[in-house]
């Protein structure tokens, strides 16, 4: 008994050396030293100079203590029931529920990866019974049979020790890709997030339209009372009766109309809470959002606050990871292995001495010829690092352009809101003067039509203005990465 565990626990000790070896040679790492790609910033803006954001309603360029963690960038425009919409998004929408399981998967992955590190152990407890012949019997020419039952106990261990950073760099992997399909949650909440305020905003200046045609419709009845009024007295023909009452229905259409695009607005909000659209509905309302102070910051900041790009970069250093795992392949395998446990013909006696069986091992694995199936595996490797690099690139320079774009909306928006309320000024003193000279005989009726069917397209365009103003700030919003934290007695803060 004392022999077999001497020699049990020699055998023990020398995996434990083999084991520590390894671990100790377990250094090499074939993949290149990561950097980050460089990508061309500029310095500024070019569609808001800090010049220009003083001429624009609300914006500015932030300061230097502006880079903090993004918050609910929706409360900013002051809006109960846009906070309330935006606060289910993260609990109800689907899409971001997806994107969720997504990362939760590849946190998993990256678990699985990680147990790579470790031995393998394993047992196989089994029970067999067996019969053999015994040697035939002189005396009586006759053979007589054996059954026995043999019960085994064994643990097996096996274990790839990581000498060419094979599995480390497919841990690295594997973290890079759980750490960018975070980047892509971040992005796919932000962006249901801005479609929730878009819509919210659109759905509003639809009640903005119709209160104005329900106002509009009103002023054009009594136009129609009056004009019927004159040309009872004589002093207007049915031709100008006639035009009014035409003047009218169009524009009671046109109110109607707008409960097709207002009803599509509220399904797609319903859709994007993760509710059904049938039993959703919001209440008619005034818009009263405006502009709001946002601070855009420098170019080079975007970096590091769109979760976009923050994937992007992430997918790049996971490639250049890759590349060690494809060039590993080039180096042998091996594997220590080890048994340990009893085996005996009686159950009393299993875990006796002489019941103890052990093996200690070791295997090397090295491919010879594979027909350049390695070169070609290394060669797509860098390949597909070349195309993360190119696609991180191109997201850097869309994001550019997203914020250039916005910028430049809204500062051409609001050089346009003013001239066309300057518009809306001068046609309701047009439709003044064209109703004073109707009413005193100098004009017919038809110059007060050209004068309400001005004013009324002046005032729906600053609405549709207003509209775009508020898409826009929400779109540069999205497109800067987020929102910011406002504390009191400092300056708006971008993350």
């Amino acid at each position: 008994m004392k022999t077999f565990l001497s020699q049990f626990k020699a055998a023990a000790q020398t995996v434990v050396v083999c084991l520590a070896g390894a671990t100790l040679f377990a250094g090499c790492s074939f993949a290149p030293k990561y950097a980050e790609p460089s990508v061309q910033t500029p310095a500024v803006f070019k569609e808001m100079t800090p010049a220009q954001a003083g001429q624009t309603d609300g914006w500015k360029t932030a300061g230097p203590g502006d880079a903090v963690l993004r918050g609910q960038w929706w409360e900013m425009f002051h809006e109960p029931e846009l906070n309330a919409f935006e606060s289910q998004v993260d609990a109800s929408n689907q899409t971001v529920a997806a994107a969720l399981a997504n990362f939760l998967a590849a946190r998993a992955v990256v678990k699985q990866s990680r147990s790579q590190y470790f031995p393998t152990v394993s047992v196989n407890p089994s029970v067999t019974e067996s019969r053999q012949a015994s040697q035939l019997n002189q005396s009586s020419s006759s053979s007589a049979a054996s059954t026995f039952t043999e019960y085994s106990l064994p643990f097996d261990a096996s274990w790839e020790p990581d000498f060419w950073g094979r599995i480390r760099n497919t841990v690295k992997a594997n973290s890079l890709e759980a750490q960018a399909t975070l980047a892509d949650l971040e992005n796919v909440r932000l962006t249901v997030q801005a479609e929730v305020a878009v819509d919210y905003f659109q759905l509003r200046v639809q009640d903005a339209q119709k209160q104005l045609l329900d106002a509009t419709v009103l002023a054009y009845q009594e136009s129609l009372k009056l004009t019927r009024t004159q040309y009872g007295a004589g002093l207007a023909s049915d031709q100008d009766v006639a035009q009014a009452e035409t003047q009218l229905n169009t524009t009671l259409a046109q109110a109607t109309d707008l409960g097709i695009q207002r009803a599509l607005f509220e399904h797609a909000i319903a859709t994007l809470l993760g509710q059904p659209a049938s039993s959703f509905s919001i209440a008619t309302n005034s818009l009263t959002a405006k502009p709001i102070a946002i601070p855009f910051g420098i170019p080079s900041e975007l970096l590091e606050r769109r979760p976009d790009i923050a994937a992007a970069e992430r997918r790049v250093a996971e490639a250049n990871a890759q590349i060690g795992v494809a060039r590993a392949a080039y180096y042998p395998t091996i594997t220590l292995s080890g048994s340990a446990g009893y085996q005996n013909t009686s159950i009393q006696n299993l875990f006796s001495g002489p019941g103890l069986v052990w093996s200690v091992g070791a295997t090397l694995a090295q491919t010879l010829f594979d027909g350049g199936l390695r070169k070609a595996v290394t060669e797509q490797s860098r390949a597909i690092y070349q195309g993360t690099v190119a696609n991180y690139r191109q997201t850097v320079l869309t994001a550019f352009q997203e914020i250039e774009d916005n910028l430049s909306t809204l500062r051409i928006l609001s050089q346009e809101l003013q001239q066309q309320n300057a518009a809306v000024a001068a046609s309701q003193r047009y439709l003044t003067l064209a109703n004073v000279r109707y009413q005193s005989g100098i004009d017919v009726y038809l110059n007060v039509i050209n004068a309400q069917t001005a004013l009324l397209g002046d005032q729906v365009t600053v609405l549709n203005l207003q509209m775009q103003q508020l898409t826009a700030s929400v779109q540069l919003i999205k497109a800067l990465g987020g929102g910011w934290d406002v504390s009191p007695g400092t300056t708006a803060a971008m993350p």
